[in-house]
Formats: structure tokens, C-alpha cells, sequence
């Protein structure tokens, strides 16, 4: 079994994103380390549950080849860069030939993968209802707005239902 292809892979804008990625990452049992460079000498060091981060300049093809050589042996890999410039399209094209690379915090966009019913209770608690109205509004049992909110707190990687609204209004896309 390959196990490389379970090592997360992610480009995203800012540092703040990139610590979002590395928390929810640690809570998933990885071990986050700066920088690209491997110093283990065995080739497949995907057991060891490393990923490495760092930033990655608009023209660093240095830096890119480390983090590619680092996620083909097995390292999971959180680089902040810039996805448009000759360094990140390089970095993007690259992993992506080794498997799937998630662009921006939670790999793909986490409002693309909430379901209606969490997104129109995060819609009610965002206008300031409490779950229990937001549930009833929405024909809802409170156990289960309360289970279709936890679901969409470990969606974003965030602690508390306040935490997953903000997050949800930061990122969904304008109506």
C-alpha cells in the first residue's frame, strides 16, 4: 500500500491559513516541522507522520524542488505562497503529479462540502438566531442542528460554533 498518498499537501495565501492547516493537521496526529529540507536519510519517511511548512518566494525554484522531494518521500507539505506566481504554479504542477494538492485551509474549499442543511444553519446563526431557533426554522430536531454543526466545525478545523460561522462567512462566496 502506498501511503504517500495520504500525506496532506497544501498551498495556501497567508500564514494565518497555513496555521489553520497545521492545527487541524496536529489534531489528525502530524507532526509539524519548518522548513522543507528532510534530514532523515531513509528515502519513505511517510510513518514518521511529518509535515513540513514554510514559505515559498514568487521565483524560490530552490525551495519548491525541496518541498516536492520532501512530499515524494512520503512528508506531507504546507507552503504559503503566492498559487499565481512562476514559483507556486511550479509547486502546484509539481505535487500535483505526486497526488492530490488542496488549495487554501481545508484542502478543498469547506463551503463546497457542507450540505444544505449546515449551510442554512450557519446562514441563521451568521443573522444571530441560536441553534434551537435555527433548528426549528429549519424543520430540524435539536440533536440533529447540533450534530449538523459539529460536522461543519471539524469542516472548517475550528473548536466552537462561533469559530465555524466566522469561518463560514470568511469563506463562502458572495450572493
Amino acid at each position: 500500500m502506498n501511503t504517500q498518498l495520504d500525506a496532506p499537501r497544501h498551498v495556501v495565501a497567508t500564514a494565518a491559513d497555513a496555521e489553520t492547516v497545521l492545527r487541524r493537521l496536529a489534531r489528525e496526529g502530524w507532526t509539524a516541522r519548518p522548513g522543507f529540507a528532510l534530514p532523515d536519510p531513509a528515502w519513505d519517511v511517510a510513518g514518521a507522520h511529518l509535515v513540513l511548512h514554510g514559505r515559498i518566494g514568487d521565483d524560490d525554484t530552490d525551495t519548491v524542488r525541496l518541498a516536492v522531494l520532501a512530499a515524494a518521500r512520503g512528508a506531507g507539505v504546507v507552503a504559503v505562497c503566492d498559487a499565481e506566481s512562476p514559483a507556486g504554479r511550479a509547486l502546484i504542477d509539481d505535487l500535483g503529479r505526486i497526488g492530490q494538492v488542496h488549495r487554501g485551509v481545508d484542502g478543498a474549499d469547506p463551503v463546497e462540502r457542507l450540505i444544505p442543511e449546515q449551510r442554512a444553519l450557519l446562514d441563521r446563526l451568521a443573522a444571530g438566531d441560536t441553534i434551537a431557533a435555527a433548528a426549528a426554522a429549519e424543520f430540524l430536531s435539536l440533536r440533529t442542528a447540533n450534530r449538523r454543526i459539529a460536522e461543519a466545525r471539524a469542516l472548517f478545523g475550528v473548536r466552537t460554533t462561533r469559530e465555524a460561522v466566522l469561518a463560514y462567512l470568511r469563506q463562502r462566496q458572495p450572493d
